[in-house]
């Protein structure tokens, strides 16, 4: 999906004029944080005590789908619209609180009935050692509704549901809001409202709610169009795209199917539209956003959009509160534009995570399989139109072309192993330690590609996070902690290139330079855009004796986290394409760009460019490396190659003659 089919400011704005009700299981989410630095030993029961530093609530289930839509803004400007909720608690301690939340959050609780007897409120009571849930206490599980309370319930929907834009159906509790009864009198309900837009979030009774629109995951999915079936490939597209598609030929409505960190599929009557899932480069934490992707959805279809665009937008709500760690969290205004003004996507995860079902150029003697992957067809090649031709190419360094800094993600995770367990790095426990490295691992592979002083100041927050540091420097610090551990080991191979002991195929990817030079003959402007500092990045490329081949320029980090150099080389081509008129129609399609990391193909992916994935194994300079393809493919990455040395077969498919 192309992101000017999404106004995510027209869309912000217009829910502030809507009206939409939520009836489901009312939960609250109750986080109790341990220490055990306090525990002492019962004198009562001999057992050890389990002391609490922090306690907090916040809404879940149904009340945090309520809680996002009232913090999106929904009926914000509106005199009769706004966030509605209709349900039961219980006369208990746990259901004053919930209701004092949702009053605090601007919803309407006049429909939030309580149940004196019989009913608890339903609480989530979850405990935390560190970082890690240890388990969980349940409430609200043996509920019985009573007649009374079903009545108030059934009439106060008869009376509010025409004056809603949307109502959301929401059950999770199999001894919850939804007995039969009571699902049988809500579908007379939705018959009689056909200008009210209902959607069901459902984990038990989707087939009950006719008439109204689906959110439902892949494995909710799964169960219904696979009963009994405990095996069904949920990773494979024609999988998911059947059970969508089976599912709207049952029901007649819109399915909206999500998929985690995958996006979502939207089928509806013109077909499947498909939701790319976000790269989130921060810790994330699943809890409630489903919760979020719905109260998002529902509010962008309540302001009157499509329901593919619907998705996109509530995809975004969900990939703001995965990042609100240890909490059942929400989503502001703010937020979403900053998630949505310029995102992340993650491209093809089918193929990403299988490439034993890889495609490749065939060589051109026909004899095979080249080394080449066609993960996507580019915009267009083999044509003699001057303005559908390829004009300008960029290029990563570090991994792309020269090796020289080879084995920066080990000292990258060294140091930042130190920098977080300060005092503490040698004595942690083993299970704390390996805890410490999963995290310092998964985040030097979700921000590869990108500056380093981006990375460090992320790695502050890592060091507050954690605990351990006395003191928390800045990302100026950090940085200047690992250059200078890098560097010992760069100015090493320098020294080695500069005394003849090695030369510069040695530190280059195979064919590199050969290539670079194909493209100037055919007359490519050439870039050379690095997260590494400017000054380095050049010295290094005039050391190994490329400089002067990108006549375009050479770009790299300036200490500023804003200027992003990849991005800046980017915007400077499309716009000297478009000043100079070269390429109207294919704008910034005229650009190729090589690269080993994420970051430069997700920023040509963005811009209609061709994006080049080079998988590169950097310790032998040629061969794939599968865990830089995988990286690469889902970061949009059209073709993939493992290195330059089937050149010839790579510039008859892009330039043609082959």
């Amino acid at each position: 999906m192309r992101m000017m089919e999404i106004n995510i400011e027209s869309i912000l704005e217009r829910i502030r004029d809507v009206s939409i009700g939520v009836v489901g299981d009312f939960c609250l989410d109750a986080y109790k944080f341990l220490d055990f630095s306090a525990s002492e030993t019962s004198i009562e029961t001999g057992l050890p005590t389990k002391p609490v530093r922090d306690f907090r609530f916040s809404l879940g289930g149904a009340g945090n789908v309520a809680a996002n839509l009232a913090s999106l803004g929904v009926g914000r400007d509106s005199c009769e619209g706004g966030v509605y909720a209709i349900g039961v608690i219980g006369d208990d301690a746990y259901g004053r609180e919930m209701e004092l939340l949702m009053q605090k959050s601007g919803i309407d609780t006049r429909h939030l009935y309580v149940q004196p007897d019989l009913w608890d409120t339903h609480v989530y009571m979850k405990m935390y050692d560190g970082d890690e849930e240890v388990e969980r206490f349940d409430f609200g599980l043996f509920n019985i509704q009573q007649e009374e309370t079903r009545s108030k319930l059934i009439d106060a929907l008869k009376m509010v549901t025409p004056t809603f834009d949307a109502l959301i159906i929401n059950q999770q509790l199999a001894k919850g809001l939804h007995t039969e009864e009571f699902r049988r009198e809500l579908s007379d309900i939705i018959r009689q409202n056909p200008g009210t837009i209902f959607i069901t979030d459902s984990r038990n009774y989707n087939c009950d709610f006719k008439g109204t629109i689906r959110k439902l995951n892949d494995k909710e999915a799964a169960a219904l169009c696979f009963p009994g079936k405990d095996d069904v490939h949920l990773e494979k597209k024609e999988t998911v795209n059947f059970m969508a598609t089976e599912l709207y030929s049952r029901w007649g409505k819109p399915v909206i199917l999500t998929r985690g960190d995958c996006g979502c599929l939207v089928c509806t009557g013109e077909g499947i539209h498909e939701i790319p899932g976000l790269h989130i480069t921060s810790r994330i934490d699943i809890v409630g956003a489903g919760d979020s992707m719905l109260a998002g959805l529902t509010a962008a279809l309540a302001a009157g959009e499509y329901p593919h665009i619907a998705a996109m937008f509530g995809n975004f709500t969900a990939g703001v509160t995965v990042q609100k760690l240890r909490q059942t969290g929400t989503a502001v205004p703010e937020e979403i534009r900053s998630i949505g003004t310029d995102p992340d996507f993650r491209y093809n995860p089918e193929i990403a995570a299988a490439p034993r079902n890889a495609d490749y150029l065939q060589k051109s003697d026909g004899s095979g399989d080249s080394e080449i992957e066609i993960i996507e067809n580019p915009p267009f090649r083999n044509t003699d139109n001057p303005s559908r031709r390829y004009t300008h190419a960029i290029f990563d360094h570090d991994g792309t072309i020269s090796v020289l800094r080879q084995g920066w993600e080990h000292v990258m995770e060294s140091t930042m192993m130190e920098i977080i367990l300060d005092k503490h790095f040698k004595t942690a426990g083993d299970k704390e330690y390996q805890r410490i490295n999963g995290i310092v691992r998964e985040f030097i592979e979700k921000t590869t590609g990108i500056q380093t002083l981006s990375q460090m100041r992320s790695l502050v927050q890592l060091v507050k996070e954690c605990g351990y540091a006395e003191r928390v420097r800045n990302e100026h610090e950090y940085k200047s902690i690992y250059n200078e551990r890098l560097m010992e080991m760069v100015d090493e191979r320098i020294r080695n290139f500069q005394s003849g002991e090695q030369n510069i195929a040695d530190y280059t990817i195979k064919k590199a330079v050969d290539f670079l030079q194909m493209l100037r003959n055919r007359g490519l402007m050439l870039y050379l855009a690095s997260g590494t500092d400017q000054s380095d990045v050049e010295r290094e490329a005039r050391l190994l004796g490329y400089s002067d081949m990108f006549n375009g320029g050479i770009y790299g980090a300036v200490g500023r986290v804003e200027h992003e150099p990849k991005k800046v080389v980017l915007q400077q081509i499309i716009s000297d394409i478009q000043k100079k008129g070269k390429a109207e129609a294919a704008g910034s399609c005229n650009i190729l760009t090589f690269g080993d990391g994420p970051v430069e193909l997700r920023e040509t992916r963005k811009r209609g460019g061709f994006a080049i994935g080079v998988a590169s194994d950097e310790i032998r300079r040629h061969g794939f490396n599968q865990k830089k393809r995988e990286r690469l493919v889902l970061a949009g990455a059209h073709l993939i190659i493992p290195d330059f040395s089937q050149m010839d077969i790579l510039e008859s498919y892009l330039f043609g003659g082959g």
